[in-house]
C-alpha cells in the first residue's frame, strides 16, 4: 500500500457515500506492510472485510476476485487497490465486483503504470486512464483521474457507482482531488531524479548512463 493511495482512499471516505459491508480485496499487508497497510482507520465504526487468496495480516475471508463466493448484491463497497495488475483476468473481476455489490454500491479502484515490476506473487498489467474507462463501464457512472505526468502517469486511479453519482458531493470531492494530484506528482521517492533530470545537461546524463552500466 503506497501512502499517496491511502489519501485517495481517505479522500473517497471523507467526501463521498461509502455503504457497508465493506469489502477490501488484496488486503494481505505483506512484509514490511504491516499497520501501513491498514485501510481500517480510515472507516472506523464500519463493517470491514479484508479479502485475499492467502491468509495472512489482514486477511479475514479468502476470496478468488475471478469468481467472488459471495451472493449477488451482498457488499456495499469494494476496494480493490494497487491490486489489479496482479490480477490474471482483470475484466472478469471487476465484472464480479459488480455483481456483488448493492443497488447504491461504489468500487474504488488504483493501480499502477509508471512503476516497476513486483511479484505479489504475479506481475500481469500495466493500466492507462482509458483501460480503467473501459473496466468501468459497465457501472452505471464512474470518475477516473491518474497522478504524475500527463503522459506517463505513475498512478491511475477510479471511482465506480453502480448507481446514479451523488451529484451534490462531487465538487467537494473533485476539489480535494486536485490538491491530491499536485501533493503526489511526483512518485516518493524519485523527485530528486527528476530534479536532477531536469538540470543536468543531457550530454553528462548520456555519459554518466554509459559509465554507470
Amino acid at each position: 500500500m503506497r501512502e499517496l493511495i491511502k489519501q485517495f482512499v481517505k479522500i473517497v471516505a471523507d467526501t463521498l457515500p461509502v455503504h457497508e459491508p465493506i469489502y477490501e480485496f488484496g488486503a494481505l499487508q505483506v512484509r514490511g506492510q504491516e499497520g501501513l497497510a491498514d485501510l481500517r482507520p480510515i472507516f472506523a465504526g464500519k463493517e470491514y472485510v479484508g479479502c485475499d487468496m492467502q491468509e495472512g495480516p489482514g486477511v479475514d475471508r479468502i476470496l478468488n476476485l475471478h469468481n467472488v463466493d459471495l451472493p449477488s448484491e451482498a457488499v456495499g463497497t469494494a476496494l480493490i487497490l494497487d491490486t489489479l495488475e496482479h490480477v490474471e483476468f482483470v475484466r472478469k473481476a471487476i465484472e464480479e465486483a459488480y455483481r456483488i455489490l448493492k443497488s447504491n454500491g461504489i468500487i474504488i479502484i488504483s493501480s499502477v503504470m509508471n512503476f516497476p515490476i513486483h511479484d505479489y506473487p504475479y506481475d500481469y498489467w500495466r493500466f492507462t486512464p482509458e483501460s480503467f474507462k473501459s473496466l468501468l463501464k459497465i457501472f452505471g457512472s464512474c470518475f477516473v483521474d491518474f497522478a504524475g505526468d500527463e503522459k506517463f502517469p505513475h498512478t491511475v486511479v477510479g471511482v465506480g457507482f453502480k448507481g446514479e453519482s451523488p451529484k451534490n458531493q462531487i465538487d467537494d470531492f473533485m476539489m480535494k482531488l486536485g490538491d491530491w494530484k499536485k501533493r503526489w506528482h511526483e512518485p516518493a521517492g524519485r523527485s530528486w531524479e527528476t530534479l536532477v533530470k531536469r538540470i543536468t545537461p543531457p550530454i553528462l546524463i548520456d555519459i554518466y548512463r554509459r559509465i554507470r552500466y
